[in-house]
């Protein structure tokens, strides 16, 4: 099976695809994205055995926005993942995400861990401790009410400069973030999750993840490119989840989350550790 779908929960309305045929992949995007920014449209999974779905989380994309301003939880993002492994017949997947994607698939795996063959985890932000998140709420209620009043231009003005070592870095940054900001068919959706969301947790502490039982890797950014994601996290993460590979960049190389195709060989590679086929 192959093409569009839509998956109707009850509750919101989730848009997606697959692709491919062989050992199935679940992606999930980060916060403000849509399913297009998980393996930047490369079609390596596609070509090399797997069956890639990949869908916009609610209030993105072309996703429905939730009934309720407050619906916007992990646990639901966590319910709306397993919602569309449903919809596919497909019990257990390798699920891999970035940013919201990643705290969403640690969700998943940690309440439903028979639902997981494997993990890749893409610049994880959650830190795990409530005092620091609480001190990043100002930061997204200014993006959401800037969404709001603004639109897209509004939101990337409130976003500002990026604080990157590399001027062309930021100009690229600025530029995809106007880019992903215009593919919403919700804006005052997206901006009610700006707010809510980071209200919510995917998991209680780095701790609980010790418990995670599948092959996994984690793939983190380094700061100079991505402070918003930091790399000792990534590498904290790494170091909670048993086994796992961690991924980082090469000095004066794009990062590797930001690049399909290699981020797909690391996906491609969990994946022939678990015992799923192709």
């Amino acid at each position: 099976m192959s093409g569009e779908f839509e998956v109707d929960t009850g509750a919101v309305r989730l848009s997606g695809e697959e692709a491919g045929a062989g050992a199935p992949v679940l992606l999930l995007h980060g916060l403000t994205a849509t399913r297009r920014y998980v393996v930047m449209g490369s079609k390596l999974l596609e070509r090399t055995g797997h069956r890639v779905i990949q869908y916009d989380a609610r209030a993105h994309g072309h996703s429905s926005g939730a009934p309720s301003s407050e619906e916007y939880t992990y646990d639901l993002l966590g319910d709306d993942a397993i919602a569309v492994l449903d919809h596919a017949g497909v019990e257990r997947a390798v699920l891999a995400g970035a940013s919201m994607g990643a705290h969403t698939l640690l969700n998943v795996v940690l309440r439903h861990p028979e639902r997981v063959a494997g993990i890749v985890v893409i610049t994880p932000a959650y830190t795990g401790n409530l005092q620091s998140e609480a001190g990043r709420l100002a930061h997204w209620d200014r993006l959401s009410d800037a969404l709001r009043s603004g639109g897209v231009e509004g939101f990337v003005e409130a976003y500002g400069v990026p604080q990157v070592d590399s001027p062309e870095i930021a100009r690229t940054i600025v530029t995809v973030t106007r880019q992903r900001l215009s593919l919403h068919d919700n804006p005052a959706a997206l901006a009610d999750c700006l707010h809510w969301l980071p209200r919510s947790s995917p998991f209680a502490t780095l701790d609980e993840l010790e418990g995670i039982d599948v092959p996994a890797a984690v793939v983190v950014s380094s700061d100079a490119a991505d402070p918003e994601h930091p790399e000792a996290l990534g590498v904290a993460y790494a170091k909670a989840i048993p086994n796992a590979e961690l991924i980082t960049d090469q000095p004066g190389s794009s990062p590797v989350a930001w690049q399909g195709s290699q981020l797909s060989q690391v996906i491609s590679r969990v994946a022939g550790r678990t015992s799923l086929t192709a």
